[in-house]
């Protein structure tokens, strides 16, 4: 018996060492790209294209201060701090009513119209560039902060999540909630939507790390740095002498930290809020 034990407590360890030692190699792979960019920023130029290349940083700091002169980076981050809370406040009120209409709510055509939202996601987003761009000098929202809000103010990602959800409900709650009188906007105001907490969350998250690095669109859709978000800041250090990549590297590390910290404060409640979900699916 005490055989036995010792042989299960060593599988037990030696399985602990191989999964931590699996998951310190998938993090190292992951995180190599932004010490890369970090080694870069504290470079010379030169020393950027030697082979075989230094993985070591240099002293060079005075790339983030020649970086942070380069470009109005205050005006960029409110600029998409802006964009990315305006974004975020409108997908959840999109999702939370289209995911509750159709999760809970009975009404012709409601798996049609679950369908069409759903095929949004097989067009690819550059097809329909143009056909916007048209549309938005149509509207006069070029060069404007309505350009980079109001199109993204609706997420299929969110309304689905959200239907799923509302429709993993127990009947009795919403069969208890029409005896007592409530209507089906105060039941989706005092019940299903504290309830959506978790996924909610995981919408808020989702959406504001996705226009917080949006890129494309912005890019295309204005023209001036008064409106433009962090990532086309970015594009101040490629010219038509090449590219500093010193300091192209030290702006993508003070532009990225603040997302990163967000994510990292979060990551809990990212967890927690998609393993909500999901066992709401599954239930």
């Amino acid at each position: 018996m005490t055989n036995r034990a010792g042989s299960a407590l060593w599988r037990k360890r030696s399985r602990r060492f191989r999964s931590g030692l699996l998951a310190l190699l998938v993090g190292v792979v992951f995180a190599f790209p932004f010490y890369w960019v970090v080694v870069t920023s504290l470079n010379s130029s030169n020393s950027v294209f030697q082979f075989p290349p230094n993985f070591l940083p240099g002293g060079v700091v005075g790339n983030y201060g020649h970086a942070w002169h380069e470009a109005s980076w205050v005006r960029y981050f409110l600029n998409t701090v802006l964009i990315a809370g305006s974004t975020v406040a409108l997908v959840l009120v999109t999702s939370l009513l289209a995911g509750f209409a159709l999760g809970v709510m009975r009404f012709r055509g409601r798996e049609i119209a679950f369908f069409l939202i759903l095929s949004i996601l097989m067009i690819p987003k550059v097809v329909l560039l143009i056909p916007d761009y048209i549309v938005l000098k149509e509207l006069h929202w070029l060069d404007t902060y309505w350009a980079q809000i109001i199109p993204w103010g609706a997420s299929v990602f969110g309304i689905f999540l959200l239907r799923q959800f509302f429709g993993a409900l127990p009947p009795e709650l919403i069969e208890a909630a029409e005896l007592d009188g409530a209507s089906q906007l105060q039941f989706l105001r005092t019940i299903a939507a504290p309830l959506a907490r978790p996924a909610l969350i995981t919408i808020g998250l989702y959406i504001f790390i996705g226009s917080w690095n949006s890129f494309l669109w912005p890019f295309i859709m204005t023209s001036s740095p008064s409106v433009q978000p962090i990532e086309v800041g970015l594009s101040t250090f490629f010219g038509t002498n090449g590219t500093d990549w010193p300091g192209l590297s030290a702006a993508v590390v003070f532009t990225t930290l603040p997302i990163m910290i967000v994510f990292m404060l979060s990551q809990r409640r990212l967890v927690a809020g998609a393993s909500a979900t999901t066992g709401a699916m599954k239930g």
